[in-house]
């Protein structure tokens, strides 16, 4: 009969640490459903537990969830509602330079508190024009500072005047005059911007706008009432959107490593296509390929850090511990690893390679560690188990089919027997590559040219908002957690227990012998 003091080297035997378990199974490789995790006694409730995790300096997020780079999945919609819940979005790069830059820009200008550079109309113009400026750039706000040449405050027209009524007279005749336009100087904004504005809407009630000025009286920002508040409210949730340092959204893109006629990696086009996402503010740059591991993304991601020293970098594909050395030598500060466990991923079929996701993970971990970077866990997350199980290895996962059926991503809504579905397709399906994303896969970016697809293109059901779905998700993570005793990710990595589970096993953990009348969440 076991004593109280053999139980625990009893658990030993069977429920190993990473480094015990993985080693014990070198010749296997193994996905998330081939394992399952331990339980400890616990004093963590999952409603305390914290998902904060630093990818890179300046690149803190507090859902440890990034949405792909796929043109199914991530442009501004989706990006801004992961924000807006502490993750991160990854703006595809399956489209002109020009859009993607603008994408970035509607994620950080969408409510960030101090405005710094607000839309503006000048004295001369006549409502007429300022409505058909509204129509054309689908403005969601009516009210406008009034600017002189110079920049100068003149005052301030407000959406009240700003009707089809109205549409012959000059703003010169409708604003609000300057002596009446409620203003503070830039600095008397001190360390917290956002405090000072709360402060005076707070003293001034049925104020909505507040301009800022500075010695001369030119316009530097404006904050609007609504922004401050929201951002007043995120400061005690529990979950906090993923802001930078001007309290704008975060925002990620990927570029491609594109090559010039020659064959030779095109730096120009690369450096002036990062500098302009510099410019509108992204906080990190991807370069996604298939394969992490080669010349041409090493050179890349050299380029882009030697231009660009403070910007977190994501590069990857990558499996191998030697893939992660290197990315991180060429400068990378997030490495990304899969290859072929996506949904939509063929590649492991077509090409005969890849290694199953926990296994590459654990590699992977364990060279990002002596590199001092971090990881990301890409592809084959299809459950919120999967998830705690990646995060036992990885700083943050990558997903795409889980957000693919929601409101907020791009896809095209199919209806099919009365159940609507949306459009999701691998990068490496045949129409994804002919839409520009073939040289992720190390092809020439003609459309013309006869080349093997590594995905394939398919429909996922309707999921609605993203914010339902990431609620799913952060529940899951959150009961994990608790069952394992850890308030944060970090005594997540250091508590996990593995074992190997048989496809017994595997049925045992799902829904069984049951008529099932009503779905679980």
């Amino acid at each position: 009969m076991a004593t109280a003091t053999d139980c625990p080297d009893l658990d030993k035997r069977f429920y190993q640490p990473a480094d015990e378990f993985f080693a014990a199974h070198g010749c296997l490789a193994l996905t998330y459903d081939d394992v399952t995790l331990a339980t400890h006694y616990s004093e963590i409730l999952p409603r305390d537990t914290q998902f904060d995790t630093r990818l890179a300096d300046g690149l803190q997020l507090n859902l440890p969830i990034v949405s792909a780079d796929m043109d199914t999945v991530t442009e501004s919609r989706l990006a801004i509602a992961m924000a807006l819940n502490g993750g991160l979005g990854l703006i595809h790069h399956n489209m002109p330079d020009r859009q993607q830059l603008s994408e970035v820009s509607r994620v950080k200008n969408h409510i960030h508190g101090l405005i710094q550079e607000p839309i503006q109309v000048t004295p001369d113009q006549t409502i007429s024009e300022v409505l058909e400026m509204i129509e054309r750039r689908k403005f969601s706000f009516s009210t406008f500072p009034v600017v002189d040449t110079t920049n100068r405050l003149v005052g301030l027209l407000s959406g009240h005047v700003v009707k089809q009524r109205y549409a012959r007279r000059k703003v010169a005749e409708a604003l609000t005059p300057r002596p009446q336009v409620h203003t503070v100087h830039e600095k008397e904004l001190g360390s917290d911007p956002i405090a000072r504005a709360d402060r005076f809407f707070t003293d001034h009630p049925g104020i909505h706008k507040l301009l800022v000025v500075d010695d001369g009286d030119h316009l530097r920002g404006l904050f609007t009432m609504s922004d401050v508040e929201r951002i007043t409210q995120e400061r005690s949730a529990q979950f906090k959107p993923a802001r930078d340092a001007r309290f704008r959204l975060i925002c990620g893109a990927a570029i491609s490593a594109t090559r010039n006629a020659f064959g030779e990696l095109d730096r120009e086009s690369i450096l002036a296509h990062v500098g302009g996402l510099v410019e509108r503010g992204v906080d990190v740059v991807a370069v996604s390929t298939a394969h992490g591991h080669s010349k041409g993304v090493g050179e890349s991601v050299r380029l882009i850090r030697g231009a660009f020293p403070a910007l977190p970098i994501i590069a990857g594909n990558v499996t191998s511990a030697a893939g992660v050395e290197y990315l991180a030598d060429c400068g990378a500060n997030v490495i990304k690893v899969g290859q072929g466990p996506g949904s939509i991923c063929t590649t492991r079929i077509v090409a005969g390679v890849g290694i199953p996701q926990l296994t590459a993970l654990y590699v992977t971990s364990r060279a990002a560690a002596r590199q001092g970077v971090t990881i990301l866990a890409d592809g084959g997350i299809t459950k919120p188990g999967d998830i705690v199980k990646a995060l036992t290895l990885a700083h943050a996962v990558m997903c795409g089919g889980l957000l693919a059926g929601c409101a907020e991503a791009p896809g095209q809504i199919v209806e099919i027997e009365g159940k609507r579905y949306k459009e999701y397709r691998g990068m490496g399906s045949p129409a994804a590559m002919k839409a520009g994303s073939a040289v992720r896969y190390g092809h020439l970016a003609e459309a013309s040219r006869k080349i093997t697809a590594e995905g394939v293109e398919a429909l996922k059901e309707a999921a609605g908002p993203v914010d339902n779905v990431l609620m799913q998700l952060i529940g899951g993570i959150q009961s994990g957690m608790g069952y394992l005793g850890a308030a944060n990710l970090a005594q997540l990595r250091d508590r996990a227990r593995f074992i190997r589970v048989s496809l017994a096993g595997q049925r045992e953990a799902g829904t069984h012998d049951i008529v099932e009348i009503k779905a679980g969440g």
